[in-house]
């Protein structure tokens, strides 16, 4: 049934859930001789009105409170658990406490059958459609905060401050979740420098998305700096990384790929561990290029296996180390549906010119998102290591999360 004012403004639906003909009539006439432009069914039970409300969109339950299947301040919470419209409740007057009650039980308001004007049924009507989408507002608003804390609590936890002391050795780093309103998911990424002067670095990606991803991520970035500043190095590192996380993990079936680098600024020579890890990128004045190095297996793949092999180079007086997880290199290349791989990524780096590492890093990801187009959404993290062993002027790291 249709409203009798015909107006542009948008018909509020109402879903009117009544059981006795003659009190439905009644409702149906209150609304017909209001100003309100409306669209109104009507159920006898509340299981028609949930099923009705599982199928068609609905801005206001209009709610008998004694029905055949339901009775009192139940119905209310039974028909909210499958709708947000606002719901009036429609009492007796015999009923004094029954809208009071049905609001504490979350309805918007009641009305007295009997006592009801068409004017103050528009006003109700249009009132509880009010409040009940400022309560939503409301509440999504405080998701939306309490998301905003909860990223930047994980961002606390993945994307440390780096601990640097050389006037040498330089970090950048950038971090883009893979889905827009994400939380940061399990990539992450750290550097500390010890005291014998040599800048220990990692980069990591835990399998997967969301909060348990990036709980397990947080938790293996905090262990690598806890054992590395205590001394443990290499095979024996990876060794106890893979144990945290196994006792960590969610799922048996999350795995952690991870690179770690050290890099001694004195001799200029750098000790790659790749546990399932892409290599890293060596930039020199003569070019980018992957490096060769040894591979091992992801930690959690086969617990103890272990075989993580050393790869060890020298290092020219300066240059810059990038690694990086594979969100920056599995989105698609434009126009030929292939992957970008690290091919053209290496194309990618050869067009950029600026010297600054931080926005040698924003252009590249730029290049590669433009690319991709956002067909692929995997999480995406960039750790940038620059030398200079003629160094003598002190520059400090730098993070850039981008949510």
């Amino acid at each position: 049934m249709t409203g009798g004012a015909a107006r542009s403004e948008e018909r509020v639906r109402i879903l009117l859930v009544e059981d006795d003909d003659g009190d439905a009539l009644l409702v149906e006439e209150l609304l017909y001789d209001t100003d309100l432009p409306h669209t109104l069914t009507r159920c006898r039970t509340a299981a028609d009105a949930r099923r009705a409300l599982g199928s068609e969109a609905v801005d206001c339950v209009l709610l008998d409170l004694h029905l055949p299947d339901a009775s009192g301040v139940e119905t209310v919470q039974a028909i909210q658990q499958d709708t947000h419209a606002a719901i009036i409740v429609l009492t007796g007057l015999d009923e004094p406490r029954a809208g009071v009650d049905a609001l504490a039980a979350g309805a918007q308001d009641y009305l007295i059958k009997g006592k009801v004007e068409p004017d103050l049924m528009q006003r109700a009507v249009r009132y509880a459609v009010q409040r009940k989408q400022a309560e939503r507002a409301n509440a999504a608003l405080q998701i939306g905060r309490l998301r905003a804390e909860e990223n930047a609590r994980l961002e606390r936890g993945l994307l440390p401050e780096p601990l640097l002391t050389s006037a040498a050795v330089t970090a950048s780093s950038r971090y883009f979740p893979g889905r827009a309103q994400a939380l940061l998911g399990g990539d992450f990424l750290d550097v500390v420098q010890t005291d014998d002067g040599q800048v220990h670095a990692v980069i990591g990606d835990v399998s997967g998305h969301g909060p348990d991803a990036a709980a397990l991520g947080v938790c293996l970035r905090i262990a690598w700096r806890a054992l590395t500043l205590g001394g443990h190095r290499d095979q024996q590192l990876l060794r106890l990384l893979e144990q945290i996380h196994i006792a960590e993990r969610a799922g048996s079936d999350l795995f952690t790929t991870c690179t770690l680098i050290t890099l001694d600024p004195e001799t200029t020579t750098l000790t790659l561990h790749l546990a399932g890890h892409h290599a890293p990128l060596l930039t020199t004045p003569e070019g980018t290029e992957e490096i060769t190095a040894a591979h091992g297996i992801a930690l959690g793949i086969a617990p103890g296996l272990g075989g993580w092999p050393a790869t060890r180079l020298a290092l020219p007086p300066r240059g810059a180390l990038t690694a990086y997880t594979d969100g920056l290199i599995e989105g698609f290349a434009e126009g030929t549906g292939a992957r970008l791989g690290v091919d053209g990524l290496l194309r990618i780096i050869d067009t950029i010119r600026t010297p600054d590492p931080g926005a040698h890093l924003d252009q590249l990801i730029a290049r590669t998102r433009t690319l991709n187009a956002e067909r692929h959404t995997d999480d995406l993290a960039v750790l940038r290591l620059d030398w200079n062993t003629s160094t003598t002027k002190q520059t400090a790291g730098t993070w850039r999360t981008t949510p």
